[in-house]
């Protein structure tokens, strides 16, 4: 049978997640390490949009959007082995946990979009304040949920899609626009360095690429 395929570069927080569950569900997978710069047509085989991460299942579907691939994941596995919790308030906490880091790595992103894309004489300077006011909300709060635990992780003494996602996103941004986040957010950063510790975050730990290089 063929196996998944997961489309797009690691280096991304977004597929990042997505490979980490991969590995951690125990799922055999495909990496296509494709860029959406150099690699935009060959993505969109698989993803109208030109987005990551894309997976492929094994009867050819592709899902798009890592919160849907996370989603079908857990389905795949059984709420036994989910990383998502299942009902209640401990999802409900998970989600706006994710949702808090999903936002700080996107208002990240459009920064890098900003440097990267942009000429010099063409950014604007309150929109860049208002991505960082928005990225440092986000942290804030994440921050405050690290400091309110008295446990290994941010939902207890398992590892859940809460703390993959922020990790994810803390990391990316570390290695972006905001070099001392584990200065300015100790307790996210005692939870990057426990995580980044595990095997699978290990073997997903890519060099942020930036987009429009070769």
């Amino acid at each position: 049978m063929t196996a998944l395929k997961l489309i797009g570069m690691l280096d991304s927080p977004f597929v990042r997640r997505v490979a980490i569950s991969l590995q951690l569900l125990d799922l055999t997978y495909e990496h296509c390490n494709w860029s959406v710069g150099r690699d935009f047509e060959r993505i969109r085989a698989f993803s109208p949009l030109g987005r990551v991460p894309a997976l492929v299942l094994e009867d050819g579907e592709v899902l798009g959007e890592s919160a849907a691939i996370l989603d079908y994941l857990d389905d795949r596995v059984g709420p036994a082995r989910a990383l998502l919790p299942q009902t209640g308030m401990p999802r409900r906490r998970a989600l706006r946990l994710m949702a808090d880091a999903v936002g700080a790595a996107e208002k990240g992103r459009d920064q890098v979009y900003e440097q990267a894309m942009r000429p010099a004489d063409k950014r604007h300077a309150p929109w860049v304040a208002r991505l960082e006011l928005q990225m440092h909300g986000a942290l804030g709060e994440l921050e405050a949920a690290a400091l309110a635990q008295d446990s290994v992780w941010l939902q207890g003494d398992s590892l859940t899609q809460a703390d993959i996602t922020t990790v994810c996103a803390a990391t990316f941004l570390t290695d972006t626009v905001l070099p001392d986040l584990a200065l300015r957010y100790p307790a996210l950063g005692g939870l990057c360095a426990r995580a980044e510790a595990l095997p699978p975050l290990v073997a997903t730990r890519t060099p942020f690429f930036m987009p429009g290089r070769a």
